[in-house]
């Protein structure tokens, strides 16, 4: 029989042999890694193997909004509070470069067995290099080509999508002369920058003039492609209107209100869910055709930083590296449709039984990136607003550039000025 002193001798050192593990499991170090959108949701899931293979560490992720992740960073910035390792979209690097927040990774991945930048697509690698410097390492990539509607081409009478900007233009007049005055070939939303960027990033020319202080937007590059973007709506080819002014993309699509449309990988899975049956076999991915020949496209994507503040700098490397890992990268495909930034993360077998996903990987090898400048994205919206301007009819092209250039160079006051102090200091 057990006595009571006996029973809350047992209690007594269940308690102590509880406290003694709650012990060793806070002696773990703690990695704060920041995550956005449905990639945070995702996290959670792929650091519990590299918890068990390094038990001495634990993860804490935290799961942000895409429309919060920007202000929550500045204000964690702000308040000292910033994490140890961060997934930042691909435009926010030279921002968070800029106030020196970000920790030099060059030696960690030249010295690491697993992150082999010459493995990675290397548009995607410059994207993460400011002033030589490399700040993030991919994580997942994303850019933009032409999803189309291959029955419709072949009725129109091609075989095969277009390569250069002159065959896709005769495709497109084709496609249009066979659906008619109430549907179009193509769909360039007006509430989207990216189509006119992709066609400028083709030029070869830069967007910015000398260190991003000035808009470079009167090159004639630039003018080209504004040009040749207006021409598709101008030739009534486009309708003149935003993507939240029809029922949804997928939708029209399949209705063949139009048939071709610029986009990025996450609309795989949305044209596979939502096309009927009979549709699925009528569409097809294919690289942007470019002025002369195959186009480059956009540099997008997440990369992982780590922030100097951190003072779990070699903990959050080595979850940055086992997130590098190609077999991780394929499992996150799986689980988020995010494309890995490496080559030898394609062999997964579902990418490489992708019809639809061939096309990215080919693409992946030809992009470029945006300038490199914390101002880029109010830029990039002036850019849409005068593009959208010479659609309707409201400005020339001459005007929309020569106006662009001016609130660009308004938006880069602050940089000339800073960039003037250091080299005067």
């Amino acid at each position: 029989m057990i006595t009571r002193r006996r029973t809350i001798g047992l209690l007594a050192g269940a308690a102590v042999g509880a406290a003694g593990c709650a012990d060793l499991a806070d002696r773990r170090k703690v990695v704060r890694f920041w995550a956005v959108g449905r990639e945070g949701e995702m996290a959670a899931e792929l650091v519990r193997d590299f918890e068990a293979l390094h038990p001495h560490i634990r993860v804490d992720v935290q799961k942000l909004p895409w429309t919060a992740a920007h202000e929550k960073l500045l204000t964690a910035y702000a308040g000292g509070t910033l994490p140890d390792l961060c997934q930042l979209g691909n435009t926010w690097i030279a921002e968070f470069t800029a106030i020196d927040a970000l920790e030099p990774l060059d030696h960690a991945a030249q010295a690491s067995r697993v992150t082999a930048l010459d493995d990675y697509f290397q548009g995607f690698v410059e994207a993460n290099r400011i002033a030589g410097v490399l700040y993030g390492v991919p994580w997942y990539v994303d850019t933009r080509l032409l999803f189309y509607r291959r029955d419709l081409l072949r009725e129109a009478g091609f075989a095969a999508p277009p390569e250069t900007w002159d065959e896709w233009l005769r495709m497109l007049a084709a496609v249009k002369e066979l659906v008619g005055p109430q549907r179009y070939a193509i769909l360039l939303p007006l509430n989207e920058f990216e189509p006119l960027l992709v066609l400028a990033l083709q030029q070869g020319e830069p967007l910015l003039r000398g260190d991003g202080e000035w808009g470079a937007f009167r090159s004639a590059g630039f003018r080209r492609a504004l040009r040749f973007y207006n021409s598709m709506f101008e030739r009534d080819l486009a309708p003149r209107m935003t993507n939240t002014q029809i029922s949804n993309v997928w939708d029209e699509f399949g209705k063949g209100f139009f048939s071709f449309y610029i986009s990025g990988p996450w609309n795989i899975a949305e044209f596979r869910r939502r096309l009927p049956p009979r549709l699925q076999d009528a569409w097809m991915t294919v690289p942007m055709p470019g002025p002369h020949g195959p186009g480059v496209s956009i540099a997008g994507g997440a990369s992982l930083v780590i922030f100097r503040s951190s003072e779990r700098k070699e903990e959050a490397w080595l979850l940055a590296e086992h997130l590098s890992q190609p077999d991780v990268q394929g499992r996150f495909y799986e689980l988020t449709g995010d494309m890995p930034p490496r080559r030898t993360s394609w062999r997964a077998p579902v990418l490489a039984a992708s019809s639809h996903a061939r096309a990215f990987r080919i693409q992946l090898e030809r992009v470029r990136s945006p300038p490199k400048v914390p101002e880029w994205e109010r830029i990039a919206n002036e850019m849409k607003l005068a593009a959208e301007r010479v659609v309707q009819g409201v400005l020339s092209v001459d005007e929309a550039v020569r106006g662009l250039d001016r609130r660009t160079d308004q938006i880069l006051e602050k940089r000339r000025w800073m960039l003037q102090r250091e080299r005067a200091s």
